[in-house]
């Protein structure tokens, strides 16, 4: 028996996993919507390395939503245990995805022009997908660089100090215009230079956008109050637009104190409003005054804890005051009035002079019999919170003014249009939340970082998008997925989905020559969830 056993010939074999997890979803998305034939097209290759452009792009969308906390422009060391055949083609290997031709990449991009080629994958996407365009919320925010960035490319944008939105005084600056629908998809992307106004950046992102996109039904451009000025509603033309009113404009500020009987609004009773119809930069539109009485509760408790601290630091500013000498009453009483002038939360409760006499400045000793003693007057009073200023200020809390050319709108319809913002706000977040690695950028070259910009906001794309599909997907099916409490949700966060493909991976065993692979940790949830997006996604898994 041990002689039969010593004689049979043992076969080798060698094992080795590699990454898989949810980046297969991202290229599922890419591929059903053959985003990379359209790059391809546009983007041929001009130089002899081994992939095509299409695949640097995902890449680096794959880097960018790789959940490793890293920075966006890392190849290959991204690369070095993922399963880059099965993600890219047959062939593909890390080596492949160097520095050189991310950075060839990057330049074709610019040289094509990244807003031009944004807008057409956008487009492209569009004719693939009945993606709502109904509200488009349209804003800007500020990208801090770390670096010099002198001035060397005069057809790039200027990477300089502007007003930063993350308050980094200390560092230079490009500032991203976005507009996504009210799934949070972006479908416009542009980047300036770090200094340039957000009143003007907006109406041509809005401008663009107008120009190219042809929707089928009535559509309506979503802004802040910086869209809201004279010419941007003169120049806007006949679209339909929704924007929040500046407090600053006369008539805004009038109908801000007036005493009006508000109404509960349909259908929401945590707001009142009162509407009304004026002409502003040559226009007729409807204003809806909007009291929001979270947002008054909110501010208030502010109020009230910014009461405490202004008391206590009157309380102290005032002790200062009662220790100074006066020659004269008048003197001490006009102190006294310009520093309560100062401090508008609090007011006097009661005001005394006292009249002290002293010696003069200098003198020692014991006061002689005779001598003469100079008169001084001290202010004695006390503080207490200026009841009808705070209550002022109180009455006017959480009110807002919502102004749209559509006069038809109901104010129903137009604060719910206008709640969507938060969706380009959450897309900003998201660039710059480090959870992913998007919102690192560390290039030297000013138009590279244009094209990473690009990067960055097809990362927010994908990501959207296929969330989009994905919720959709289950209220059309009457499914569920677990959310992260074990509980059934149609409606779950795609970084959640993320995260619960994590451990999934591409086991692969070389035996005699021959390699074969295997996907492990595959679960019940994670096939349901293929199964809803689609044949392409499951593919890739299997």
């Amino acid at each position: 028996m041990k002689g039969k056993n010593s004689s049979r010939r043992v076969e080798s074999s060698l094992k080795r996993a590699s990454f898989l997890g949810h980046l297969g979803l991202i290229v599922g998305a890419y591929r059903e919507l053959e985003v990379d034939k359209l790059i391809d097209e546009k983007l041929p290759k001009e130089r002899d390395h081994n992939i095509p452009h299409s695949v640097c792009i995902l890449a680096m969308i794959l880097n960018g939503l790789g959940f490793i906390g890293q920075r966006l422009y890392l190849f290959p060391d991204f690369f070095k245990n993922i399963s880059t055949e099965r993600l890219f083609g047959e062939g593909v290997t890390k080596e492949d995805l160097n520095q050189y031709v991310i950075g060839e990449t990057l330049d074709r991009i610019v040289k094509y022009g990244t807003t031009k080629l944004f807008t057409e994958i956008v487009l492209h996407i569009l004719s693939r997908l009945p993606i709502p365009v109904h509200c488009l919320h349209a804003d800007t925010t500020s990208v801090s660089v770390y670096g010099d960035y002198d001035d060397e490319e005069t057809d790039s944008i200027d990477i300089t100090f502007g007003i930063p939105k993350n308050g980094r005084w200390d560092l230079k600056q490009f500032v991203l215009s976005l507009i996504v629908n009210q799934h949070g998809i972006p479908l416009f992307m542009n980047t300036h230079s770090g200094n340039v106004s957000d009143k003007k950046t907006i109406l041509e992102a809005i401008t663009s956008l107008k120009s190219v996109l042809r929707p089928e039904s009535k559509v309506y451009y979503v802004a802040d109050s910086s869209f809201y000025t004279e010419d941007n509603i003169k120049n806007i033309g006949r679209s339909f637009w929704i924007s929040r009113v500046p407090a600053t404009i006369c008539e805004a500020k009038e109908l801000l104190t007036a005493n009006l009987n508000l109404k509960t609004l349909k259908g929401d009773e945590r707001y009142s409003f009162y509407q009304t119809f004026v002409e502003y930069g040559g226009i007729k539109q409807k204003w809806v005054l909007l009291l929001s009485h979270k947002m008054k509760e909110k501010k208030e408790e502010t109020l009230r804890k910014k009461l405490e601290n202004e008391v206590e630091k009157a309380e102290k500013s005032l002790k200062k005051l009662k220790g100074r000498d006066f020659f004269c009453e008048e003197d001490a009483l006009k102190s006294a009035e310009e520093w309560i002038q100062d401090l508008p939360y609090v007011m006097f409760e009661k005001i005394d002079l006292k009249a002290i006499n002293k010696r003069e400045p200098g003198k020692r000793g014991r006061t002689s019999k005779d001598e003469k003693l100079n008169t001084y007057f001290k202010i004695d009073g006390n503080i207490k919170i200026n009841d009808a200023f705070v209550l002022k200020k109180m009455e006017k809390m959480g009110l807002f003014i919502i102004a749209s050319n559509d006069i038809s709108l109901s104010p129903e319809e137009m604060l719910k249009c206008y709640k969507g913002q938060d969706k380009v706000e959450k897309g900003f977040r998201f660039l710059k939340d480090d959870t992913f690695s998007v919102s690192k950028v560390y290039l030297k070259n000013n138009s590279r970082i244009e094209a990473l910009t690009m990067i960055m906001v097809l990362c927010l794309m994908f990501y959207s998008i296929a969330e989009w599909r994905l919720r959709t997907k289950l209220e059309q099916e009457n499914e569920t997925v677990p959310d992260q409490k074990g509980k059934p949700t149609k409606r779950p966060t795609m970084a959640w989905i993320f995260f619960n493909f994590q451990g999934i991976t591409e086991l692969f065993t070389q035996k005699e020559g021959k390699v074969e692979s295997e996907i492990l940790n595959m679960e019940e949830v994670h096939w349901k969830i293929l199964s809803l997006m689609g044949e392409e996604y499951e593919n890739i898994y299997l």
